[in-house]
């Protein structure tokens, strides 16, 4: 499953295509290393674009949400985009045209299925799990209630494509000898340090400790 897919009409890059890739497991190190991915449908009020908690089990991608979610019902009913986006870093050029941005980006197309009750347990604690591994066998378990009133949506991966890009500035040869400082600003996302919550007596677990690397 981890081999390139082709790319179909609506994933196939053409703005710059040399930075992208229908590599299976490029896309699934973009789609686990977010926690957040931004859904576009539309509907009689017009077009959105909502952000939403994501994980990933196997090749499909997974979100969550009220059994009232407006946004739900409607990916049930049409075709939608999902879209994941690392920034890692501030490309400075010498000239302005050429500024531009190191990233990692996902493009996924389809529709979204509801999960059935069976599955819709495993899939919750797999997002636990995507969370904070070894979290899910410490806390209170979702209950009945709880569970009757979430849906569980997926969505395959198999319809996507990534862009990606590395490296320095590209500046055009007549602008190499401008007296500009050229680079890269890298830019990480941080793991700050763990705040405990007022009350809470508990010993900071491994995973915890492990936070701030």
């Amino acid at each position: 499953m981890n081999k390139p897919s082709a790319p179909t009409p609506r994933t196939q890059v053409k703005r710059v295509a040399d930075y992208a890739s229908y590599d299976r497991t490029l896309l699934h190190a973009i789609v686990d290393s977010a926690y957040v991915c931004h859904i576009a449908f539309a509907d009689a009020n017009g077009s959105h674009c909502i952000p939403t908690a994501c994980w990933r089990d196997g090749d499909w991608l997974y979100i969550h949400g009220s059994n009232g979610s407006r946004m739900l019902k409607r990916l049930q009913e049409q075709e939608c985009c999902v879209t994941i986006t690392h920034v890692d870093g501030l490309v400075l050029a010498r000239a302005a045209f050429n500024h531009s941005m190191n990233y990692r980006s996902a493009m996924i197309y389809g529709r979204f299925e509801a999960v059935d009750e069976a599955h819709k347990r495993v899939a919750m604690e797999a997002f636990m799990e995507h969370m904070a591994p070894g979290r899910q066998r410490e806390v209170r378990a979702g209950n009945d209630k709880e569970y009757a009133a979430t849906t569980v949506m997926r969505i395959a991966l198999a319809e996507a494509a990534c862009k990606t890009r590395t490296g320095p500035p590209k500046d055009d040869e007549e602008d190499m000898q401008l007296p500009v400082w050229a680079g890269v600003l890298p830019l990480k996302a941080a793991h700050g340090m763990p705040v405990v919550d007022e009350g809470c007596t508990v010993p900071a677990p491994a995973y915890v400790q492990a936070w701030r690397g």
